[in-house]
């Protein structure tokens, strides 16, 4: 598969980073995670954390070189790592359960595939128009659905935070939302990104921020910008973005390779 890839995280004006992200890929398939801890719930860095390390886990077990049943594999480790974190919650002792959005997206047979659960979004990028995969799932995306406000209110809500599905969090309120398949044409540029990241900056200022440009340069500008105009308050800013395509780096390998990015 060819593809370039690039992803990056930085803590905002909190005092913990609590976002998770990582990446995998064989030569047939290329998996991507983004995890938002809430920071309302005690060790959401952990429940991010469980997250991304049960995808990274099962893509490496599974992937020779490809996913059998893309959807069935989306669906299946999400609903597992929220067991997972509920379990964590109660062998130590915890007041309440760890939470935690998740996005996944696999990329394979010229489809990406995505499940998603929370606010944390995925774009797709083509001819420089930038669309939005995910739906999210919160208390603003909500009331827009209902026509109780705009669709444009949504980002500067003072609601806009507040969750209505994740992973650990409240056991019963957690799904998976996994919609079919859209077909990857050449030079498509998919991003995974954290509130952080879109809540500060419109679909065009995004879009335009990568058009043309190199992805390291491109998301940590973006990053950058977000943090700049939230200032003391911004949250964690987290994106991953990777562009596919003939023209890209080709990665070779029928052994999962995985790479999760280093918060020390």
């Amino acid at each position: 598969m060819n593809f370039s890839i690039y992803q990056s995280s930085r803590i905002g004006g909190r005092k913990y980073n609590q976002d998770r992200v990582a990446y995998a890929y064989t030569s047939d398939a290329l998996l991507l995670v983004l995890a938002d801890g809430m920071g309302g719930h005690l060790h959401g860095e952990i429940a991010a954390q469980t997250a991304i390390h049960m995808y990274m886990q099962a893509f490496a077990q599974v992937a020779h070189p490809r996913i059998q049943d893309p959807v069935a594999f989306l669906q299946d480790v999400m609903q597992f790592a929220h067991d997972t974190i509920l379990k964590y919650a109660v062998d130590h002792n915890l007041p309440s359960n760890p939470g935690t959005t998740c996005v996944a997206a696999l990329v394979q047979d010229n489809q990406v595939h995505w499940a998603h659960a929370g606010d944390s979004r995925l774009y797709l990028m083509r001819n420089q128009e930038l669309l939005l995969l995910t739906h999210d799932h919160s208390l603003v995306q909500q009331w827009a659905d209902w026509g109780i406000i705009g669709q444009e209110e949504i980002r500067t809500h003072p609601d806009r935070n507040k969750i209505t599905n994740c992973l650990g969090g409240v056991p019963t309120m957690f799904f998976s939302e996994s919609p079919p398949p859209v077909p990857i044409q050449q030079n498509d540029l998919l991003l995974l990104c954290s509130d952080g990241l879109w809540g500060p900056l419109e679909d065009d200022g995004i879009a335009e921020g990568l058009d043309g440009h190199a992805l390291p340069a491109a998301v940590d500008k973006l990053i950058a910008e977000a943090i700049l105009r939230e200032g003391p308050n911004a949250d964690n800013t987290t994106a991953l973005a990777t562009r596919l395509g003939d023209g890209e780096e080709a990665h070779s390998t029928d052994e999962a390779v995985c790479t999760v990015l280093d918060y020390r």
